[in-house]
């Protein structure tokens, strides 16, 4: 049984106090808040409780996510967290999140599906949900408190056997240093079931918010009213699917529109089928920088919204402008190689 840590970076406040209670009545816990005197977090279950000021930034917990670099890459190896993040103002909690999960995750910590509970200053974030569950939206969010604690304390990773992978991209093979690099990566797995589809041919029409009791009845039978290829094969593809690889090029710092109206039309799928049980992967290459601004897209919309699991690791990053200038990125073969047997690692039984 792994033992639990909390991790304190600010005196929380009375609301952020009776979230964690809610979060850990089923589980006994230690807290982490002298960032002096970090414990070994290797192979734990970590929790992050956050009381964000103003700003959107928590000094205390940058300088624990240095002390951690400084550890090496493996300072969280074999943990997985969650996170309880709470403002007194409006913004940030999300975005926060992100960033959180984006940096535990390049020390090695997976995330399970849907891993926060935020709470904005006003409670609005849980308005949309009211009518839903009849209760508060303080009463809504100590719910979900509870139940991401009891998930996360049962949660268990399931490996199989002889996994299915598969690949969702936009882009052009003769041209693409996105799909050359996932070319090598391919090359290093050592699977049976890898499937790739193209969503960049034809016009792909992104989600036009359909209202709920439309998209519900849809999505019931596994289709969206846009009808097309997504629900044509990509549906099907996902939900056979054990893991998915997201191929992002960088476009101005944003993932690309064809991959954007798949997340986004995958709501209706969402409706009837949860995604647990899958995992996240993503190669995402830019021309200049901001590779970590898509990890961070992709980890809000699959992982925190849609609820895919997130592997550790999850995303193999590079930087290459002209075409084929991947393939003279430094140790780009053996970086791919590594890739491959993380995702192997992480699916496979």
């Amino acid at each position: 049984m792994k033992e639990f840590y909390l991790i304190l970076p600010e005196k929380p406040s009375s609301f952020l106090k009776k979230m964690i209670d809610y979060a850990t009545e089923k589980i006994n816990y230690k807290v982490v808040d002298n960032f002096n005197k970090i414990p070994d977090l290797r192979n734990k279950k970590i929790i992050f409780a956050v009381e964000l000021p103003a700003t959107g930034i928590s000094n205390n917990l940058n300088n624990f996510f240095l002390s951690l670099i400084n550890r090496g890459k493996g300072a969280f190896l074999g943990s997985e967290g969650i996170v309880l993040i709470h403002s007194k103002y409006q913004l940030y909690t999300k975005t926060y999140a992100q960033y959180i999960i984006f940096q535990s995750n390049l020390l090695g910590l997976r995330f399970p599906g849907r891993p926060i509970v935020e709470a904005t200053g006003n409670l609005d974030n849980f308005i949309p949900l009211i009518n839903v569950y009849k209760m508060t939206t303080e009463e809504i969010c100590f719910m979900q408190c509870r139940k991401l604690g009891l998930r996360f304390a049962n949660d268990n990773i399931k490996r199989i056997k002889n996994p299915k992978i598969l690949a969702l991209h936009s882009s052009n093979w003769n041209t693409s240093n996105s799909l050359s690099l996932w070319k090598m990566v391919k090359s290093n797995l050592k699977l049976e079931n890898i499937s790739e589809i193209n969503v960049g041919k034809g016009d792909i029409v992104d989600c036009a918010a359909c209202p709920y009791t439309t998209c519900k009845y849809f999505g019931q039978q596994s289709k969206c009213f846009y009808g097309g290829i997504i629900v044509e094969e990509v549906y099907p593809s996902i939900l056979e699917a054990d893991a998915v690889i997201f191929i992002c090029p960088n476009y101005n710092d944003m993932i690309s529109a064809n991959i954007v109206a798949v997340i986004n039309r995958l709501t209706a799928l969402f409706r009837k089928t949860k995604f647990y049980d899958k995992s996240l992967f993503a190669i995402i290459v830019s021309g200049h920088s901001g590779s970590d601004a898509l990890a961070r897209q992709l980890i809000s919309a699959l992982n925190i919204n849609k609820t895919f699991r997130l592997p550790p690791y999850f995303a193999l990053m590079a930087t290459a402008n002209d075409k084929g200038a991947i393939k003279k990125v430094p140790n780009i073969e053996e970086r791919a190689k590594t890739f491959a047997e993380n995702i192997e690692r992480n699916i496979m039984k």
